[in-house]
This record gives C-alpha cells, structure tokens and sequence, in this order.
C-alpha cells in the first residue's frame, strides 16, 4: 500500500493529512480530488524543506467556505469560482494540476475497463430511468459481456462537492433530458441512489454495495481497485482514463484568456480525449493578513510546478504545461503584502 492509502481507506469520511503540529504551518481545505496527490507532494516537501502542510479534504464547498471565513491559508475547489466572485471576495485562482473523473462500479466478477457507457447511459442511471444492468441499452452496448439481472444502485455525493460539479457539467453537455431536469452544479437534487462524503465516502460506498456504481478521481479508483467504466468520447471512442487520456482532453484549452483559468475540459473533442477531465484550483487572498503564511503556500505550490511532476503522473494527474506555470507566476504578483510588494518572488 502506498504510503498516502491509509486516507483512502474504506469508511474514511473525511480524511486529513498532517505533519507533527510544529511543521504544519500551511494550512488548507476543499476539494478532494487532488487529495491523493496534494498527500504526496506535501510528505516530499517536508522531508526537503520541513515546512509542513495540514490540508482537510472536505469537499470543494468545504473549502470555498473556509477561506471565504479566513480559517485557513488556501481553499482548494475543483469548481472553478467566477470572476465577479473571484472579484467580490478578493481571491485570486489558479490550477495545480489536471485529472479524470471516471464511474467505478461493483459487479462481481468484472474487471476494470470491460464495461462501456456513454454519457447519455451515465444520465438516464442518475436520473432513475435505467434500473438494472441488464437494460437494452447497456447490454447492446456491451455485447457479449454479461451483465447481472440487478438493480442499479448510483452512489453520489452527499456534500457541495466540485467532483460532482466535474461530473453533471459532463453530464449536462450529453443529455439534453439531464440539463433541463437536473443541470450542473455542486450539489444536485438526486433522485435515486445513496449519498457518500467525499470521494473517499463515495469509494466506499461503492466498495460495500453490490452492483453499485459511482463517480470518483480517477486516483480513488486505483487505490481502492476499484473496477472502472470506459465512457464514449465526443470522437465515438472508449479510451482508458489516463494521464495520456486526460493530457489529450486538455490539449486546446486556451488558459491566457479565461479569467481565474476556470476552463472546461469536459467532453472535449480528439479520439485520445477523456470526456471526463478537469483542472482543480488553488483560492488565496490577494491581500492576506498574513503575507509571510501567503507567500509560504506560494511556495509550496512553486515547489510542486517544479518538483513534483512524477508524483503526479504516478496517480494519473496531469501536470500543467510550463506556458500555464509561467501564466500563474505572473498572476501570484497580484498577491501583496500591506506594504505593497508581491509575497512572493519567482526565481
């Protein structure tokens, strides 16, 4: 088991990653999708710098409420916040890296990349209209795979969750019956299924109900080896949910013109493309209480862009292309201290 596994462990609500109480003095919360690989770039940076991080992965909305309150150094969200709200509260936004959202499922028997569904298939199952695995239009689909004669049970997120905003912004661009009815958001009017906290309460989930089918960072999935679902592409294809996958669907994003660099990279076109990609972001105030605790999250982050590359694609993350790194720099002079002057100086 890889050393950050423990957090992933089946009937982990919420998990926190900490370093003794002396090293912590970065702080942070949100998202939980970026939890596996923040773990690891936090243990390599207190090992080099011991400079510490103490990051509660409690959800996207968790995050954008605590910094909002200034209950810790930086929020961590994976849906993106709009530039009149970047604006009303002060912050400044930025990604860290990219990943995928994939469906895991627990069919007994099945091994992971047999399954395939599209988006519209992935709609109807979260909208209560297929029920069972063996549906018509799963079965064709899936020709010579068989499939339980089982009820569906679809696991969803229970709390504001930028995981779940990935997933139905996905959704709401495939299924025209799920935007009008549902639509994209952080939290959604489920009407069928089970609810678990984080992706780590979603995992579970999945792990402990039979022919249960859920929605996670494709990290979660690997850790806990979980069987996951291949889904149709814009292209028509099924491609592995990959760095490779991921890197694809993020290919022609135009970050220089997109304030906060809050793009969309779901259902992206190109056959490689993993329909379910997205970038997660990093919230901090561009004028601190606290310049030097500023400028030490700067830092680390500065760290991670230059170090922490193979950490990141060892859990399927994509690191950002150095023009985006270069893009974020020149934004971070946007944060100042009460005597004007940038935080934080690159080199």
């Amino acid at each position: 088991m890889k050393p950050f596994a423990y957090a992933l462990a089946v009937g982990l609500a919420a998990a926190q990653l900490a370093t003794s109480a002396l090293a912590a003095d970065i702080t942070g919360a949100g998202a939980t999708f970026p939890f596996p690989v923040y773990s690891k770039w936090a243990e390599a940076y207190r090992k080099e710098t011991g400079t510490g991080l103490n990051y509660q992965s409690i959800g996207s909305g968790g995050g954008i409420k605590q910094i909002q309150a200034k209950t810790v150094d930086f929020g961590a969200t994976d849906a993106p916040l709009k530039p009149a709200q970047l604006e009303k509260d002060g912050l400044l936004q930025f990604p860290t890296v990219m990943g995928g959202v994939v469906p895991v499922v627990n069919i007994a028997g099945l091994e992971p990349g047999k399954l395939k569904l599209t988006g519209e298939i992935l709609a109807e199952i979260y909208a209560g209209k297929i029920l069972k695995w063996s549906d018509p239009k799963i079965a064709k689909l899936n020709e010579g795979l068989k499939l339980p004669e089982a009820n569906i049970t679809p696991v969803y997120r229970s709390d504001a969750s930028g995981t779940t905003n990935i997933f139905t912004t996905y959704l709401s661009a495939v299924s025209e019956a799920w935007k009008k009815e549902f639509g994209a958001a952080t939290t959604v009017s489920w009407p069928v299924g089970q609810g678990g906290k984080g992706n780590e309460g979603v995992t579970a989930t999945v792990k402990q109900v039979p022919n249960a089918i859920g929605y996670v960072e494709s990290a979660y999935a690997k850790q806990n080896k979980l069987a996951h679902a291949l889904i149709e592409n814009k292209a028509g294809k099924f491609p592995q949910p990959d760095d490779k996958a991921f890197q694809a669907a993020a290919a022609s994003a135009d970050w220089k013109s997109t304030p906060g660099f809050g793009i969309a990279l779901t259902n992206q076109g190109g056959d490689e493309a993993w329909p379910i990609t997205a970038a997660t972001f990093i919230l901090v105030y561009k004028e601190p209480a606290d310049a030097a605790k500023a400028a030490d999250v700067l830092k680390f982050f500065d760290w991670a862009y230059k170090h922490g590359d193979k950490l990141a694609t060892e859990l399927d993350y994509v690191p950002l292309p150095d023009v985006l790194v270069g893009l974020i720099h020149e934004e971070w002079k946007a944060v100042k201290g009460k005597d004007g002057k940038p935080v934080f100086a690159s080199k």
